[in-house]
């Protein structure tokens, strides 16, 4: 019903930057909230960063000051602007989406979908 496809991932160099985007797609009436989650090796997933339908934000202390997400109701997009990037900012990153779904003519659900989840490596 809904699909979420992340774009952007890669290497790149420490100090380096990379764009992540998201799109969603699918039976869509409203978007609550979207963001990237990483997981990393042997560590737990974690929430990267996060924004409301009406924009408000919140980021991991680790990514604070580096890290700009933002969105586009209109795409039903999110992006993640990643500068400074640094070795432990390797991990695959999936996008994750809050989204309220046409289940009938006058009715929705509410679900969390996630994308695909794609890689980004940092090399120091």
């Amino acid at each position: 019903q809904v699909q979420l496809v992340e774009s952007g991932g890669g290497l790149v160099q420490a100090g380096g930057s990379l764009r992540l985007s998201c799109a969603a797609s699918g039976s869509i009436f409203s978007i609550n909230a979207m963001g990237w989650y990483r997981q990393a090796p042997g560590k737990e997933r974690e929430l990267v960063a996060r924004i409301t339908s009406d924009g408000s934000t919140n980021y991991a202390d680790s990514v604070k000051g580096r890290f700009t997400i933002s969105r586009d109701n209109a795409k039903n997009t999110v992006y993640l602007q990643m500068n400074s990037l640094k070795p432990e900012d390797t991990a695959g990153y999936w996008c994750w989406g809050q989204v309220q779904v046409l289940v009938s003519i006058n009715r929705a659900r509410i679900g969390d979908y996630w994308g695909p989840g794609t890689q980004v490596t940092v090399s120091s």
